[in-house]
């Protein structure tokens, strides 16, 4: 496993453009995959950061919370764009952050107030990191690339 910095430093370039994607607007989104046991895979639309070399999400109560405490297995999508479609993925386990000064730095600068107990704050720590870049909707096909932590 590794953090969202150790990813920077093993593929900076790939790291850039998929922070760039990320941020599309100036807050951080992506669709959020999570798989339970043999429950179906769920996706859903979430806020990120990559924040302290560190990639975070708060989560309220909800099944896609309860599949990243029970598993943790995820992968992370970056939203599209029409115009210039290029594809960021990546692909880990997360974890549940209880430690409270973490989770106040983080939540200071997050988008939002997230200071309620109902948001709790996870750390994504990713294996695998894909890149389909598309500068524009006619470039066919994407050119891969791909990035994996050290023992993924």
């Amino acid at each position: 496993m590794a953090t969202w910095a150790d990813f920077e430093t093993g593929a900076p370039d790939m790291a850039a453009t998929g922070r760039r994607l990320i941020y599309r607007r100036p807050v951080g989104e992506a669709f959020l995959a999570t798989v339970r046991g043999d429950a179906l895979p769920r996706l859903h639309p979430i806020y990120v950061a990559v924040l302290e070399g560190r990639l975070f999400a708060f989560v309220l109560p909800s099944p896609k919370a309860t599949d990243l405490v029970e598993d943790g297995r995820f992968a992370l999508h970056a939203h599209q764009d029409p115009a210039s479609p290029s594809e960021f993925v990546v692909r880990g386990r997360a974890r549940p952050i209880d430690d409270a000064s973490t989770r106040i730095r983080i939540g200071e600068a997050w988008y939002f107030d997230v200071n309620d107990e109902n948001h709790r704050l996870f750390e994504f720590d990713i294996d695998h990191a894909i890149l389909g870049d598309r500068p524009t909707a006619d470039d066919w096909p994407p050119r891969y690339t791909s990035w994996k932590a050290d023992g993924a």
